[in-house]
């Protein structure tokens, strides 16, 4: 069941993002007109950009489609090379660092000498991610809209950089910075993870549930769907303990 519905999921939120990004750049006529619905489109491109992420994410875990390795391989690979030129084996392999070494030196998602200050942070993590690949992809991408297909240079930047851009700072600030970031409270135990008070829609709508980091490091192969009723469970546990 919980493939079925991983997938199914993970279908909704790619086919809405392939279809929404083909719309914006090859039906949708952007002028000054148009350009509130352009910024809903962007910011809609940027969310779901963000669950793109999220579901490659949990096939590295094996938790899309718990017992199908090859399958969980396949889609993560795909969607993460969609998302920005990404190597599958790297960033699933630095992915497994992180949970080893979480918040230490070793953690390849952490900046052990900036760990408060948000900016210094991300510089580092898009240092580490976004290498020649990801420039090289982008670059392909933005070169073939532009120059065969005659998509408008400020379209492919409204409605494509900006939300590609967007959606790595939305899932660094809430599913890495917050999460992770060092501050006088500390963390509740050695995951060195904290996870948000959010409500379910917020949770949501800010990073696919992301936020609650510290169940997903207590519980890796939760899938990020069903992370709020495992966070509802935990805490009813904890209650009636």
């Amino acid at each position: 069941m919980q493939a079925v519905i991983g997938l199914a999921l993970a279908l909704v939120v790619t086919g809405g993002w392939l279809g929404l990004h083909f719309y914006a750049l090859f039906v949708f006529e952007l002028t000054w007109a148009s350009a509130p619905v352009a910024a809903l489109m962007a910011a809609a491109l940027c969310w779901l950009s963000v669950g793109v992420f999220i579901v490659s994410h949990d096939a590295m875990h094996g938790s899309l489609a718990p017992g199908w390795p090859k399958l969980n391989s396949a889609i993560g690979a795909t969607l993460l090379f969609l998302y920005a030129g990404f190597g599958w084996r790297k960033m699933r392999d630095a992915h497994f660092e992180h949970h080893k070494h979480v918040g230490t030196r070793g953690d390849p998602d952490f900046d052990a000498d900036n760990p408060r200050n948000f900016a210094r942070w991300y510089a580092t993590f898009f240092r580490r991610y976004f290498g020649w690949q990801s420039v090289a992809f982008v670059s392909t991408v933005v070169t073939v809209y532009w120059l065969v297909f005659d998509v408008p240079m400020v379209q492919l930047t409204f409605l494509y950089g900006a939300p590609a851009i967007a959606s790595s700072l939305q899932l660094f600030y809430f599913g890495t910075f917050r999460t992770h970031r060092h501050d006088d409270a500390g963390f509740p135990d050695h995951h060195n993870a904290r996870s948000e008070n959010f409500g379910t829609l917020a949770s949501l709508m800010t990073c696919f549930h992301f936020g609650y980091h510290h169940e997903h490091h207590l519980a890796p192969n939760v899938p990020w769907w069903g992370l709020p009723a495992w966070r509802r469970s935990a805490k009813a546990g904890k209650a009636n303990a």
